[in-house]
């Protein structure tokens, strides 16, 4: 980590929400020319390595093209795959699963029509599909798959071997907007630092937080491979984290109000004269009364030169005395 951090503290990440699946975060303060660094190499990992489920093909009897069109049913093969496209899904497991969407009714047809196995949800239920005729059906197959960023589909050939899947290219990626943008800061008298805002917004099979730390784990895999020993070539300007993480605590200690003793007078015995009096005076503790002095006390009312002698004699008796007390 960069030495300046020593001198601004550790930066630190904080979410606005802004929809269900749309938050900005913002991480300050970071050394100047930081705040493009991370906010680009987020964006590029996120646009590229985000793991996520799509549609990769479909299968529907009789039909070997996207071309063709199915009786009573509105839209083409064409236009059904484009719908498809869109679906929103999550899945366990890395293996390529098949799902059925089987409509014999008229009406629209919607992702929440489809057949899911265990394991498999779906985010957006009220896409749209098609639309099917008054006596007409509609009965198909879906692969769905899990990858990373995009796969184009290659037109005649079968991944798996089943001639009669039509391949959909597929964009794996839950991830519909990141955008980042770098704002300048200030930590006590340095105005030449970075403030990172980065948003960022998913389909909902992934939340925005996952997105990020997924992202920053991809790069900290790639920039470990230059960790090749522990043998730093300046290491005096290299900050440590955990150094800077516990210079923060102590700060943060030492910064909190300390909560004060309280022991309540009653336990000193004394007599139920003087102790109405020194709780009348607004003397409850202990502590409190170490630190008066004998004329703050002789001002109390009710409060005389035998009461004085009796609370010294009972402090006395503790190795405590008043701030006046020989």
């Amino acid at each position: 980590m960069h030495i300046i951090q020593e001198e601004i503290g550790l930066p630190k990440i904080t979410e606005q929400k802004m929809g269900d699946f749309h938050s900005t975060f913002t991480i300050s303060p970071l050394p100047q020319g930081y705040g493009t660094t991370l906010g680009n190499g987020l964006r590029r990992v996120m646009l590229s390595s985000l793991p996520g489920a799509a549609v990769t093909g479909i299968k529907v009897k009789g039909v070997t093209h996207e071309y063709a069109t199915l009786k009573g049913v509105k839209d083409s093969v064409l236009d059904i795959m484009l719908n498809l496209k869109q679906l929103s899904i999550t899945m366990d497991g890395s293996a390529a699963q098949m799902v059925s969407l089987k409509v014999k009714q008229g009406g629209i047809v919607t992702a929440g029509d489809i057949e899911l196995p265990g394991g498999m949800k779906i985010h957006n239920p009220d896409l749209y599909i098609t639309t099917i005729d008054k006596g007409g059906a509609i009965d198909m197959e879906i692969r769905i798959e899990k990858g990373v960023g995009y796969r184009a589909a290659i037109i005649g050939e079968h991944q798996d071997g089943n001639a009669e899947i039509i391949e959909i290219d597929a964009a794996f990626s839950p991830l519909n907007r990141i955008h980042y943008t770098v704002d300048a800061t200030r930590v006590g008298q340095k105005t030449d630092l970075d403030k990172l805002l980065l948003e960022v917004k998913t389909n909902g099979s992934i939340s925005p937080d996952e997105a990020m730390r997924f992202s920053g784990k991809v790069l900290e895999s790639y920039f470990n491979i230059f960790n090749r020993n522990d043998d730093l070539v300046e290491p005096e300007f290299m900050s440590d984290f955990e150094k800077i993480a516990a210079k923060a605590k102590a700060e943060e200690e030492s910064a909190r109000p300390q909560q004060q003793s309280y022991t309540p007078i009653e336990i000193l015995g004394l007599s139920p004269r003087t102790l109405n009096a020194l709780i009348n005076g607004g003397i409850g503790s202990i502590e409190e009364l170490t630190r008066s002095n004998e004329s703050k006390l002789s001002n109390l009312r009710g409060f005389g030169k035998k009461a004085l002698t009796e609370v010294a004699d009972a402090l006395e008796k503790r190795g405590l005395a008043m701030i006046n007390a020989e």
